[in-house]
């Protein structure tokens, strides 16, 4: 057929300099909830092609921010070399980086050294927007509702409680630095030379904190682990930072399981995305009603 997914992916490749009008090899690689992900081989160049899944443009992802964040990552020495970008057309090019891909049980091995990553990222020359969570859960929010689309019973109820963690955290809020924003396990790579960092399609400025609080919510991870991954991050024990971490941590599952009601609607992906949302959202439920939710409402910022 004249438009198979093969010849369009061909067709595709032939605009990228690097590889147009040469042998390739071509390997598609496993992951990846929003994009297609190939690994290209020529006799110059071992890159990885990401092609981004039309539905991304209701996730609110910036392709030029992710492109310059990217490039801005790889100087800080934690992300991959960008080779080339096709703006417009939803595809970034990176080195290849030959490496180990993490899982959850990795980074929960690896704290002290995913910490120190995280930090040289942060470094990072300042990225080019600004990532507000709450801001993009309501964007969300107005995308579920334009669409039509199903959420899980019960999300709507929990808007007061999640204004509430946005006052709190608008009380003593923290200094912004370059931050990830999705950090799955699997945008962990060890490779030979440490901890390498990729996929920057939520990249832009945002409290540490919020970062930290992410990671173990996506890593699905406890307490304990929080606390050391911050006490690691910070070079001192604080319990403050860990409430603040923790209730990011709460708030980023309350505000992702959008992002997975959206995908369940829009994607093509073979992807399982409503039970990933559930998932998140009865992370959320249950930490609002908790025991300890007002003490690190109070910890954060004070009651509102």
């Amino acid at each position: 057929m004249s438009d198979s997914p093969s010849l369009r992916l061909e067709t595709l490749l032939d605009q990228i300099a690097c590889l147009a009008g040469v042998p390739r090899e071509v390997t598609e690689l496993d992951g990846g909830l929003t994009n297609h992900n190939y690994r290209v081989r020529t006799a110059d160049v071992d890159v990885v092609i990401r092609v981004s899944d039309p539905s991304t443009g209701l996730l609110a992802v910036d392709r030029d921010a992710e492109h310059e964040n990217s490039i801005r990552a790889a100087a800080a020495g934690v992300g991959a070399p960008v080779v080339d970008y096709l703006p417009g057309r939803g595809v970034l090019v990176v080195g290849y980086l030959p490496s180990r891909t993490y899982a959850d049980p990795d980074v929960a091995a690896n704290l002290p050294r995913v910490a120190a990553a995280v930090a040289a990222l942060h470094a990072a020359e300042p990225f080019v927007n600004r990532f507000d969570f709450f801001a993009l859960q309501r964007r969300y929010l107005e995308i579920m509702r334009d669409n039509g689309l199903r959420m899980p019973e019960g999300y709507l109820d929990l808007l007061p409680t999640a204004a509430r963690v946005e006052a709190a955290m608008a009380a003593r809020p923290e200094p912004l630095v370059s931050c990830h924003n999705d950090l799955l396990a699997a945008n962990f790579l060890d490779t030979a030379d440490g901890l390498r960092i990729i996929d920057y399609e939520y990249s832009g400025l945002n409290e540490s904190s919020f970062e930290l609080g992410n990671l173990i919510q996506e890593a699905r991870l406890g307490r304990d682990a929080l606390t050391e991954l911050v006490t690691a991050y910070d070079g001192r024990e604080d319990p403050r930072r860990v409430a603040r971490a923790d209730l990011w941590r709460i708030m980023s599952a309350y505000g992702w399981t959008l992002w997975g009601a959206i995908q369940s609607g829009a994607s093509d992906l073979d992807f399982d995305f409503w039970e990933w949302a559930v998932s998140k959202y009865e992370v959320a439920r249950e930490a609002f009603a908790s025991n300890g939710f007002e003490a690190l409402l109070d910890s954060v910022g004070g009651r509102a």
